[in-house]
């Protein structure tokens, strides 16, 4: 055999965060096979599963649930581990589609500050979460993860009230699922999205939602509602709780 017979294949270089925000900003998104591939497609599906902010499922389980503070919630306290526990197989999933690059770039996102995560905790152990990518006012939700009865709800109902606090117009779904759908979801055509889309990042420059076109993930902590103008007199703001995300998501803007 010849020394080029012998030679390893050439490593699959790394996804460019540029490339990734650039790709989102046109419709398209990355996927695996599996995780334990090293290879990556790209994906711009025909119909498009977005959640309309001002359009979730608030059901009287999940409310009594919120209200009574069943778990605590936090944004981007442990992006690494939700993103890592979103690319765990379990009995319902036995393989993802987060494989090593994917991870890689989009922890490299969230140091960039694209990238959030929502945690729900149940005590001390993490239960649950999501995570996804901000750019505009457009939020690409990736991948969710419940290991606790609701967990995965909760987390959605604090991120939809969290985007609309913070001025988001868009929550990208990618594909509608039973789950999805019952918290809200819908299915609309690539050209729809692609409008809503260009509409969400139009003017994607410069810090702050009112100004320059950009969402403000972090309004929400600090008791502002850019989503309004000022706070709704109906509610309450201050460090956020079950009870204030339940007025968010019934509040009319």
């Amino acid at each position: 055999m010849t020394d080029a017979e012998h030679a390893a294949p050439d490593p699959i270089p790394p996804i460019d965060p540029n490339l990734m925000l650039g790709a989102y900003s046109v419709g398209v998104f990355p996927m695996a096979d599996g995780r334990d591939t090293d290879e990556v497609y790209w994906v711009e599906p025909t119909e498009r599963a977005i959640l309309p902010l001002d359009g979730f499922h608030l059901s009287r389980s999940l409310r009594k649930k919120l209200v009574a503070d069943r778990f605590r919630v936090t944004a981007d306290h442990a992006f690494t581990r939700i993103l890592a526990l979103c690319a765990q197989s379990d009995a319902s999933r036995p393989d993802t589609w987060i494989n090593p690059p994917i991870e890689r770039v989009t922890n490299q996102l969230h140091q960039l500050g694209f990238a959030h995560s929502i945690e729900v905790w149940d005590g001390d152990a993490l239960v649950g979460g999501l995570y996804g990518i901000a750019l505009g006012r457009a939020f690409f939700g990736e991948s969710m993860v419940s290991r606790a009865r609701d967990a995965s709800k909760v987390a959605m109902a604090w991120l939809v009230a969290r985007l609309r606090v913070g001025g988001y117009t868009l929550l990208d779904c990618q594909f509608l699922t039973d789950h999805l759908a019952s918290l809200g979801a819908i299915e609309i055509s690539r050209a729809d999205y692609l409008s809503a889309l260009s509409s969400s990042i139009s003017g994607a420059v410069g810090s702050g939602a009112s100004s320059s076109g950009v969402g403000d993930f972090f309004a929400l902590d600090r008791g502002a509602s850019l989503a309004w103008g000022s706070p709704p007199p109906a509610i309450e703001f201050g460090p956020p709780t079950g009870k204030v995300i339940a007025q968010l998501l019934t509040q009319t803007s």
